[in-house]
């Protein structure tokens, strides 16, 4: 895996094309796996649920063709979106929260399949810090500025702490010099122009999951 950044040679794409491009490349891995070597835009919208006149235009931000009634070689489209992804390159985090959710993310070794390498953990609790998981240090919370700025240099803040805690913590990763925030809490944080945040917040996904299954018929 190559440790640097695809950001200044990606291009302008829609959110919603960005967030589909890894069902397609999930899909197309699992072709390649049961020895296919071409794929075409309908066959992957008849497993994804995406029209295919939509998966052809997702397809067209990342410079990649297929063939006439052959359509794209999966070697090819497999290369071409996880270089674009950035599933390809080393993205350096630390971790802040070693609770459950915390912990558990810090022990998915899958996580660096995909460019994101956890290199630290941070908490405030004695029974905590200075252990390890999976392999990963976790350091007490006051250390992290120094830390990241001398040694570790990532990029990347995964959030995991509290509710409340949590827009003072991101203020104290942008300080340290975190560009980009992955937020797990519950709380919609605030962050400058240039801070990079993603929201996945598990607890809203089970509202909209529950409501829907209220809608069913009974």
């Amino acid at each position: 895996m190559v440790e640097s950044s695809p950001y200044q040679h990606q291009r302008n794409i829609p959110e919603p094309a960005l967030r589909r491009l890894p069902w397609y490349l999930a899909y197309i891995k699992l072709m390649k796996k049961q020895g296919e070597s071409y794929v075409s835009s309908t066959q992957i919208a008849k497993k994804i649920n995406v029209s295919p006149t939509q998966i052809a235009k997702d397809l067209s931000y990342v410079n990649i063709s297929g063939k006439t009634r052959v359509g794209y070689e999966i070697d090819q489209l497999i290369d071409v979106l996880e270089e674009f992804l950035g599933f390809r390159f080393v993205h350096k985090a630390v971790l802040f929260g070693v609770g459950s959710l915390g912990a558990a993310l810090l022990a998915d070794s899958g996580l660096e399949q995909y460019g994101l390498k956890i290199l630290a953990g941070f908490d405030i609790r004695d029974e905590i810090v200075n252990t390890k998981i999976n392999n990963i240090p976790i350091y007490h919370t006051d250390e992290f500025i120094e830390k990241n700025q001398k040694t570790i240099k990532a990029e990347i803040g995964v959030l995991t702490v509290p509710a409340d805690i949590a827009q003072q913590t991101a203020d104290y990763l942008i300080e340290g010099g975190i560009r980009g925030i992955w937020n797990f809490t519950p709380f919609r944080i605030r962050v400058p122009e240039d801070i990079v945040l993603q929201n996945t917040s598990i607890y809203a996904h089970l509202a909209v999951m529950f409501n829907r299954l209220k809608q069913l018929p009974k």
